[in-house]
């Protein structure tokens, strides 16, 4: 019997036939038969990495939180006349109904540009102020039915989750009381031997 064997130079060119197909097929062979090292950064095809990866991530805008302003109030002028006779005229916001009253300051951030807020009673008492769900530390000035200036205090926010806020009234009877950014009376000239007077002229926050 005759053996018939196959040259060995078709058995080699074969070989390197075989091994070419398989290459360029792909899916013939999973991806954890090529290591990772064994393919340079530049054989990856774009297209193939995540755009996260390709872009470097930017940094957040940041965000600030509109400020919150009285709603629902008119503004007027409001006249101090100092000791010395100086008068200054100022724009504040007016709370002269029980809600308006009520409500005054609670839960704003900025007064909108306005000096104050009036709190407008008509009649004189000795109501006492609280600061409950109220953000902004303020001064308050109590004024008597002529205008005269009776006395004034500082008062603090009054936290979420005290069931007793603390309560601040005048040293007299009031008819009228202004609210103002904490340690701003001086500064409007309002103080002992201070008169005010409201005009009813309306006016418009400069904020």
């Amino acid at each position: 019997m005759s053996t018939h064997r196959r040259p060995i130079a078709a058995l080699v060119i074969g070989s390197i036939v075989a091994l070419v197909g398989c290459r360029g097929g792909g899916s013939a062979s999973p991806d954890s038969a090529v290591p990772d090292s064994a393919v340079p950064d530049s054989a990856v095809p774009d297209s193939a990495v995540p755009d996260s990866l390709l872009t470097a991530p930017q940094p957040s805008a940041p965000t600030t939180s509109a400020a919150v302003v009285p709603e629902g109030f008119t503004a007027v002028v409001i006249e101090v006349t100092q000791p010395d006779g100086t008068i200054e005229s100022y724009c504040v916001w007016l709370a002269e109904s029980g809600e308006q009253r009520e409500r005054g300051l609670m839960n704003v951030t900025s007064l909108g540009g306005a000096d104050g807020m009036l709190f407008r009673f008509g009649v004189d008492q000795n109501t006492s102020f609280w600061m409950k769900d109220t953000l902004l530390p303020l001064s308050i000035a109590f004024v008597a039915a002529d205008g005269a200036f009776v006395s004034a205090a500082d008062m603090e926010p009054c936290a979420p989750d005290v069931v007793a806020c603390p309560v601040y009234g005048a040293d007299g009877l009031y008819a009228d009381a202004l609210e103002v950014p904490q340690g701003q009376l001086a500064s409007l000239g309002i103080g002992p031997g201070a008169r005010l007077a409201v005009t009813g002229t309306a006016c418009a926050p400069s904020g």
